[in-house]
């Protein structure tokens, strides 16, 4: 589909409308790329139609869309800000939860919501592809974003179907991470990535550890108020609704080989590698070969697309069925961002 035809809208009055009657008189369901499963495209036929009040009448055809396709990009709807952002989430899943255990800077937008703004890292800087929290023991089976502003040049978030992924995923390392699975370390408080005060959202040691007992995390305190945590996890998960396999995890992202290349080789040679503020290792705590990785990072790479921002999209993820990236930008950008429906990995164990 061409970028102008998927952007164009009918020039009708700005009325706000009933939506009273079929969703098919109201709104185009298509494929945004021909030929690729996401994201699906949800425009309304005419203009005023309010997205919450649609997605509240519709919820169960878009959970449906979603576990078909992975992504639902909103484009063309009348949207109240971030009121409006905050009750999509609300019609569709529920409501938006806090971001625990953190590995990325965001910054909430107001104390009202759990409306974040997207990963705050510099604007020249990429973000490889991931599945949201796919580290954790407890991450969100739904993920938003909404485009309050685009960017001036690039910007883009690309998103990536795992279901592909899998396939192009050689079958031997399949089924080695999948028997193996991945451990995850992190370190924090030795002056690169997040201090785990902000991790966990907490000052308290003893809190942060009945948070890490129930969630399956091993602390372990350093010199000088540092921590370093371990946790093991899945590979491949198995969906709770669909019930497929699914490629799901950060042993790609948290990887030392992923992080730039000039920032690797400092990080390497001060650190060890149980030492850098994150790393990945197979289960049973064996380094995973970086031919593997180099493997995998293509693998991820081979299933993005993307599209360019407009101010008021709203973009809805299944977290296990899709990825998302962040692309290098120029000029101010605003894209804000809420979690949905938290699951515990351990619930989606294979048999």
């Amino acid at each position: 589909m061409s970028d102008a035809k998927a952007n164009a809208l009918p020039t009708m009055g700005r009325a706000r409308r009933s939506i009273t009657g079929g969703q098919e008189e109201r709104v185009s369901l298509t494929p945004f790329f021909e030929g690729k499963r996401l994201p699906l495209l949800c425009r309304p036929r005419f203009a005023g139609i309010d997205l919450v009040e649609w997605v509240d009448h519709n919820r169960d055809m878009i959970e449906a869309r979603l576990l078909e396709h992975g992504a639902i990009l909103f484009r063309g709807f009348d949207l109240d800000g971030i009121d409006g952002f905050d009750r999509c989430v609300q019609a569709i899943s529920g409501g938006a939860l806090e971001y625990l255990f953190r590995a990325s800077p965001r910054t909430q937008i107001t104390r009202q919501f759990n409306i974040y703004s997207s990963t705050d890292y510099p604007s020249n800087e990429q973000i490889f592809p991931h599945n949201e929290h796919s580290y954790s023991p407890v991450f969100p089976l739904h993920l938003y974003f909404h485009c309050d502003l685009p960017s001036l040049t690039g910007g883009e978030t690309p998103l990536g179907d795992t279901r592909e992924l899998l396939q192009r995923i050689d079958p031997a390392v399949r089924e080695e991470f999948r028997r193996r699975r991945i451990m995850y370390v992190r370190n924090y408080g030795d002056g690169m990535g997040l201090p785990w005060q902000t991790v966990f959202q907490s000052e308290d040691r003893a809190e942060v550890e009945a948070y890490c007992s129930r969630i399956g995390i091993r602390p372990e305190w350093k010199s000088d108020n540092r921590l370093r945590t371990r946790q093991v996890g899945p590979a491949i998960v198995r969906h709770p609704r669909s019930g497929e396999e699914v490629w799901f995890n950060h042993g790609t992202f948290f990887n030392a080989l992923t992080l730039p290349e000039t920032l690797r080789a400092a990080l390497i040679a001060e650190f060890a590698p149980d030492d850098l503020p994150q790393n990945t290792f197979f289960g049973d705590g064996e380094p995973i070969p970086d031919d593997v990785i180099l493997h995998l990072q293509e693998a991820y790479r081979g299933v993005m697309v993307e599209f360019p921002w407009q101010k008021g999209d709203v973009v809805l993820l299944d977290n296990i069925l899709s990825l998302h990236a962040r692309n290098a930008f120029t000029g101010p950008r605003k894209i804000l961002t809420a979690m949905a429906i938290a699951q515990k990995s351990a619930d989606l164990a294979l048999d």
